[in-house]
C-alpha cells in the first residue's frame, strides 16, 4: 500500500460567479474524436501505453470559474452521517417538486454541504480473472453497486436517477449512438447517452494482468459521467464548451478537463468509501492500492492530448476523492487553474 499523505481539505472552493445559460444537448468530451459523425454525449477514459505506475500526488487548489445556470429550484438540506438527507416541510406547505436536474456547476447543490459523501453498500464481487467471461461478471456486479450507491445519493439531493446500460463491445472498434469508436490510447472505455461501454480490448489484460482495482476505477470513472449527466452538470458544461467555440479550443478544452477530472474524483470517492466496508467479497485494500498506484499512467501526458488533464492531476483528483469521500472536494469548477491543467 502506498503511504497516504495527511488528510487534506481537498480543492478549496472560492465564491462562484453565476451566469445564465440554456439547456444544451449533452456532448461527449474525448481526447480525440475517433470516427463517427456524432460526437455528442461521448466521454472517454484514457488508456495506457506502458505499465509504469507511480504514486506522486499533488493536491488541487482553487480558482473562480464562470458557471451557467438555468431556472431550477434548489432544496435546502440537512445532513445525517455522510449522506445528505432532506427535511420535509410541515403542514400547509406544498409538497416539494419531483426530482429535477440542476443546471449549475460550481454552485451545484452537490457541492454545497461539506459533509456530503457516499455511503458504503454491500458489493459482492465475483473473483477476478483475466478472461472475458470473468471480467464481464465482475464489472456487472460492480455496476449494480454503483447504481445503488449513486442512486441513493442523487435521490437524497432530489436529483433524478436512471440506471445506465452496461455494454461489452468486442474488437478494436464498435458502434454507439455517438458514432463509431476505436479502442486506443485515447479511449479505453466510454460513456454515451446512458450507456457504459467497457470494451474488453480496453482492459489491456496483457499490460495490466490481474488488476481488478484498475478496471473497477475505470468503470467508476465512466459512471461518474453518468452522475454528471443525471445531475445536470454535463449539459451546463457543454453550453460553456459551445460558447467557447467547441472542443479543440483552449477555452473548450479547459471545461472538458474540469469534467474529466471531476469524473476521476467521483471514481475515487466510490472506491475509497467502499474499501473494507462493502462485505466479505467487496472492494479490498489491495484493489484500492492497485488503482491508486495506476492513476498517474493515464492522462494528457500519456495520450498527447489536452482535454482530460495532466497525468499528475488525473491522479491527484482520483486520490483526493478516494481519501476523503467528500463531494465538495470534487468541485473542479472552482479549482485553481494549475490543478485542472
Amino acid at each position: 500500500m502506498p503511504p497516504r499523505p495527511p488528510k487534506s481539505n481537498g480543492p478549496a472552493v472560492a465564491a462562484a460567479l453565476g451566469g445564465v445559460g440554456a439547456l444544451a444537448v449533452v456532448v461527449v468530451l474525448i481526447a480525440a474524436l475517433t470516427g463517427g459523425s456524432d460526437p455528442s454525449e461521448r466521454y472517454a477514459h484514457r488508456g495506457v501505453d506502458a505499465p509504469a505506475p507511480t504514486t506522486t500526488e499533488t493536491t488541487p487548489t482553487t480558482e473562480t470559474s464562470t458557471e451557467a445556470t438555468s431556472p431550477s429550484s434548489e432544496t435546502e438540506s440537512s445532513t445525517t452521517g455522510s449522506i445528505v438527507t432532506f427535511t420535509e416541510e410541515s403542514g400547509g406547505v406544498d409538497a416539494p417538486a419531483g426530482p429535477e436536474k440542476v443546471y449549475k456547476l460550481g454552485h451545484h447543490p452537490l457541492f454545497q454541504n461539506t459533509d456530503g459523501g457516499l455511503t458504503a453498500n454491500a458489493c459482492p464481487l465475483p473473483a477476478w480473472q483475466d478472461t472475458t467471461a470473468a471480467a464481464e461478471a465482475f464489472l456487472t456486479a460492480a455496476t449494480d453497486c454503483l447504481n445503488t450507491t449513486w442512486g441513493d445519493l442523487l435521490r437524497a439531493y432530489n436529483l433524478p436517477f436512471e440506471r445506465p446500460t452496461l455494454r461489452f463491445p468486442s474488437g478494436r472498434s464498435y458502434s454507439t449512438p455517438c458514432g463509431s469508436q476505436q479502442v486506443d490510447i485515447t479511449q479505453a472505455a466510454l460513456y454515451c447517452r446512458g450507456n457504459l461501454y467497457m470494451p474488453i480490448d480496453g482492459l489491456q489484460f496483457d499490460q495490466r494482468p490481474n488488476q481488478p482495482g484498475v478496471h473497477l476505477a475505470l468503470l467508476a470513472h465512466e459512471y461518474g459521467h453518468h452522475v454528471q449527466h443525471m445531475s445536470g452538470i454535463s449539459e451546463t458544461a457543454w453550453r460553456q464548451i459551445e460558447n467557447a467555440g467547441g472542443l479543440g479550443t483552449a477555452k473548450g478544452d479547459r471545461v472538458s478537463r474540469r469534467l474529466e477530472l471531476q469524473a476521476q474524483c467521483f471514481s475515487g470517492m466510490f472506491m475509497g468509501s467502499h474499501t473494507g466496508r462493502s462485505g466479505p467479497n467487496g472492494i479490498t485494500q489491495s484493489m484500492l492500492d492497485n488503482a491508486w498506484n495506476e492513476q498517474q499512467t493515464r492522462g494528457d501526458d500519456t495520450s498527447g492530448t489536452n482535454d482530460h488533464g495532466s497525468n499528475a492531476n488525473y491522479a491527484a483528483w482520483w486520490q483526493q476523492g478516494s481519501r476523503d469521500n467528500r463531494l465538495y472536494q470534487c468541485n473542479t469548477w472552482l479549482a485553481e487553474a494549475g490543478s485542472v491543467s
